[in-house]
């Protein structure tokens, strides 16, 4: 009996011992980032090659693009450029260091809607600063997207396919990969 009265004291103590206050803060720098972002694409060939193009989102931390304004800067004969020829989704992933070094993903694509189902689909490692603390949102600065696309062709037209790398640069008209 005195063994198990020990054993309840002992299991009451911890149970009492995990209760209370905990005070750990929130160590976790959130970033947003706003604006436009030039993209650059090298590779593919015949139409596939001229799909350069300037977008504009914002997104905060991790999530869906909220995509304000799209343009193609040489569409080409894969997309129609204009508001009415290609419909984009994106999301991204922005993940801030305590020394405010921001690294992440971003996805982003471009369907076509005439001529139909053309679809260029970007895949790529974001990285820049941000100027954030625990207890503020930061603006993401110096941003820059590298990784790869891959552009299918919706009709089948051999011209509207193609692979390659691309560069994303946030708010300027070149950038290099960091």
């Amino acid at each position: 009996m005195k063994k198990l009265a020990i054993l309840i004291l002992l299991a009451l103590e911890f149970a009492v011992c995990g209760c209370g206050s905990s005070n750990t803060s929130n160590t976790t720098t959130s970033t947003s980032t706003t604006g436009n972002w030039e993209v650059q694409l090298t590779g593919g060939t015949a139409e596939a090659s001229k799909l350069n193009f300037v977008t504009g989102f914002s997104v905060t931390n991790t999530g869906p693009l909220d995509i304000t304004g799209f343009s193609f800067i040489n569409a080409g004969a894969c997309f129609a450029n204009g508001a009415n020829g290609s419909t984009q989704t994106g999301s991204a992933t922005l993940n801030t260091s305590s020394t405010n070094a921001v690294t992440g993903t971003l996805n982003f694509t471009v369907t076509s809607v005439t001529p139909a189902g053309n679809s260029l689909a970007l895949t790529g490692n974001l990285t820049g600063t941000s100027n954030g603390t625990t207890t503020t949102t930061g603006t993401l600065s110096n941003g820059v997207v590298s990784g790869t696309w891959q552009l299918t062709g919706g009709a089948g037209d051999p011209s509207c396919a193609g692979t390659g790398t691309f560069v994303m640069c946030q708010g300027a008209s070149t950038c290099t990969v960091i």
